[in-house]
């Protein structure tokens, strides 16, 4: 078993910037990708960005509406994902989640939540003057 524990979440201004931390613990080894995702009240989860680890490679793959603007990245000594949000705009508020998988995954794959096996509790993300 693998548990997800984020962190980071809080209030920012528009166009502030905001770090997001997803902490692993137990079988850490396992978890090949990583991801984020999120959800606001009355809509479905959606893919914000994942890293995914082939051949000693850390492959990045993330959403249009957040490309260029967010950064997903991996500290294998911590077994810790961050997600970096810049220029943040009113409509990525949401709660947050970190995710993770077994296994490597496709561009396409990386995309789909029915693949993750493990996840966090969430974080809060507001954006507001």
């Amino acid at each position: 078993q693998v548990q997800l524990v984020e962190s980071g979440g809080g209030l920012v201004q528009p166009g502030g910037s905001l770090r997001l931390s997803c902490a692993a613990s137990g079988r850490t080894h396992s978890t090949i990708t990583r991801g984020w995702f999120r959800q606001t009240p009355g809509k479905e989860r959606e893919f914000v960005a994942a890293s995914t680890r082939t051949a000693g490679n850390d492959n990045e793959h993330y959403s249009d509406s957040v490309k260029g603007r967010f950064t997903i990245s991996r500290e294998s000594a911590t077994n810790t994902v961050y997600l970096q949000m810049t220029s943040l705009p009113p409509e990525h508020a949401a709660v947050y989640y970190c995710a993770a998988i077994v296994s490597y995954c496709s561009r396409t794959a990386c995309r789909d939540r029915r693949l993750y096996q493990f996840w966090g509790q969430g974080t809060q993300v507001a954006v507001s003057s």
